[in-house]
């Protein structure tokens, strides 16, 4: 069943995670304060960007031996008590995710590898278009998929993670007929989105299968996966195409 979870600020380990590691264990004080810090940063940021809509990224993981720099990302929106975020979490340990909306606090607050942020500003059009879909609870479930995996091939519907889940909504939002997932990820190829590919070997694939319930791949490509090239939809790309496509006026970093 598709919903939203509307989360408030608690400090507590937390069992939903996206882009970072999945052990569970209590916020010392110190990342509490730097999560903190980070996020009044990116308030201070967003509110002096003038946007209403954008897509906030964060280091979650280190990425950086696929050369990604950002491992998670959601759409964040002015709200009138503040900035709130709407992005996909997985269960962790699970092949289950959810749709959360949490202020900036929640956002910095789930054990990042690295306290930086980045925001994508976008183009007024796609701003106009998103924010009353995402303050809407019914519509912005709309293309959410429960059934997760970390690398879920952008060009399926069998899973759905939570980077894809941000393209698939901005595609909602401004192509009125991308009412699906296939719709939306058919608009997505006529706007020349290109995943990323990682390469991961055999037996990495059936290790990572074999111990997490949140990796699958069956939803490759045998031709591809047999060939160790796993597309997938990560912030890094997403913003690559972004700025090709004219649908960001600016992309800032934060640390």
């Amino acid at each position: 069943m598709k919903r939203l979870v509307v989360v408030m600020l608690m400090c507590c380990a937390v069992a939903a995670h996206a882009g970072r590691s999945c052990e569970t264990r209590w916020p010392d004080a110190g990342s509490v304060q730097r999560g903190i810090e980070l996020a009044t940063r990116t308030a201070q940021a967003l509110n002096d960007s003038g946007a209403d809509v954008v897509l906030l990224a964060r280091a979650g993981q280190d990425l950086s031996r696929y050369g990604l720099r950002w491992s998670h990302m959601g759409l964040a929106y002015r709200d009138t008590q503040g900035w709130r975020v709407v992005h996909k979490l997985n269960q962790c340990g699970s092949a289950s995710a959810e749709l959360y909306r949490q202020g900036l606090a929640e956002f910095f607050l789930d054990d990042p590898f690295e306290y930086r942020a980045a925001y994508a500003v976008l183009a007024t059009e796609a701003q106009e278009r998103l924010l009353p879909l995402l303050r809407d609870n019914a519509r912005v479930v709309q293309m959410h998929t429960e059934a997760y995996s970390m690398v879920a091939y952008p060009w399926s519907q069998i899973y759905q993670q939570s980077n894809q889940w941000v393209i698939e909504t901005l595609a909602l939002a401004l192509e009125p007929s991308a009412s699906t997932r296939e719709r939306a990820q058919s608009w997505l190829k006529l706007k020349n989105y290109e995943p990323t590919t990682l390469r991961i070997g055999a037996m990495t694939r059936l290790g990572a299968r074999i111990s997490s319930a949140n990796v699958a791949f069956d939803d490759h490509p045998n031709e591809k996966r047999y060939a160790d090239r796993i597309e997938t939809v990560t912030v890094d790309s997403v913003l690559r195409w972004l700025r090709g496509t004219g649908l960001t006026l600016s992309v800032q970093e934060l640390r």
